[in-house]
């Protein structure tokens, strides 16, 4: 039998479950406890009421939020962009374009390499309080540099996702149908087998409506539950196709529709928000109060990624979601919390309820408001992973 860990004097502890609480979405708890079994919680409740336990831990009057669950990023790659960032910040414009630049890098990476930068990121995401996380392929375009870069991220993560269609490879720019048929074919054969979900960027300069059809469509006969970016450099097709797949989640949601916004408010596809791509390409923001009034679901993530989107900080992204995309600060949590596990179609993180996977998160703060109200503060002072100190 495990042993059993009581974690107190929590000053406000997030539960993410409306049932405890004050009964909001958080399940907010004042002067908390949390009981720690093994790797997962067994009781939450008020710190007079805590249950003895074998072990004793003090949060010092702190606030303990769940883990964050980054649902989206891209970190199996190499080089980095900065001349594009200077240029960018210097008036040039994003286009879909700027990939073949580390798609080029990444070809010519070892292994080793590769799986270094991985690591790296991750220690980093992880110091700033993400315990789950979701990453994808997209950065070799041929069967085996595709291959490969799953093969390392299912090291690191069973959230593996297939992106063969980031972009036409360039060696197929002037047959981008060959290309998808590689992508749908014997890629897919090569790459299935290393992941959980397939993705496909829908854009002008990427592949349209029919093509991200096709190669979805491919990837869920082969058992890849798909999901897409959508809709992030100009209105198209990418959310509708979402929910009619019933894709689990359709990513970035900037340039939507009324249709498009009643399509996510009655299917079961999570709007995840990417506010970190918003700010390195100075773009339109995402209109996050739009969705939420709907009753859509939204989740928020970091897109960390070398060309767009370059960090790997949760609450960077909490915080800017709050002051440029109009969500409240508990809104936020919830999404970087909650909803990012919705996005992944788990129940057992981004909350920290009986039965939940024990992934804390303590904050030298006494709210998790700080999050927002002190931005680029880091205040994250402690992170446990499955029942365990990991940072």
């Amino acid at each position: 039998m495990s042993s059993t860990t009581v974690i107190t004097n929590i000053a406000c502890l997030v539960t993410n479950d409306p049932s405890l609480g004050d009964s909001s979405p958080l399940g907010l708890i004042r002067d908390a406890a949390v009981v720690v079994e093994g790797e997962r919680v067994v009781w939450t409740g008020e710190s007079r009421k805590a249950p003895a336990t074998d072990n004793r831990v003090d949060a010092g009057s702190r606030a303990v939020i769940p883990g964050f669950v980054d649902s989206h990023s891209h970190l199996v790659f190499a080089g980095d962009r900065t001349e594009e960032f200077n240029a960018r910040m210097s008036g040039r414009g994003y286009t879909a374009g700027g990939i073949r630049t580390t798609v080029a890098a990444t070809r010519a990476a070892s292994d080793a390499d590769l799986e270094r930068n991985v690591t790296r990121y991750l220690r980093e995401a992880l110091r700033q309080g993400t315990t789950t996380f979701e990453t994808k392929s997209g950065y070799g375009l041929t069967v085996e540099d595709e291959a490969r870069a799953l093969r390392i991220a299912s090291r690191h993560t069973d959230e593996v996702t297939y992106l063969g269609a980031h972009i036409v490879a360039p060696e197929h720019a002037d047959d981008p149908a060959a290309y998808v048929g590689l992508v749908t074919g014997p890629m897919l054969d090569a790459c299935a087998p290393h992941a959980r979900w397939i993705d496909v960027f829908c854009e002008k300069g990427a592949f349209d409506g029919d093509q991200a059809r096709a190669i979805l469509t491919a990837g869920r006969a082969k058992g890849l539950v798909p999901r897409i970016h959508a809709n992030q450099l100009s209105y198209g097709p990418g959310v509708q196709l979402a929910v009619e797949l019933d894709a689990a989640s359709a990513d970035h949601c900037t340039h939507l529709t009324d249709a498009d916004v009643d399509a996510l408010a009655n299917g079961r596809t999570v709007a995840t928000l990417l506010p970190g791509a918003e700010f390195s390409t100075r773009a339109r923001w995402p209109d996050a109060r739009r969705l939420l009034d709907a009753g859509v679901t939204v989740a928020l993530s970091t897109d960390c990624n070398p060309g767009s989107s370059f960090t790997s900080s949760v609450p960077f992204c909490v915080a800017l979601a709050v002051r440029d995309m109009e969500m409240t600060p508990d809104e936020a949590l919830w999404s970087a919390t909650a909803g990012g596990a919705a996005a992944l179609r788990r129940e057992d993180v981004g909350r920290l309820s009986p039965g939940a996977r024990a992934d804390l998160v303590f904050l030298d703060a006494p709210s998790h408001v700080h999050l927002a109200y002190r931005p680029g503060v880091p205040l994250v002072s402690q992170v446990w992973r499955r029942g365990t100190p990991v940072a």
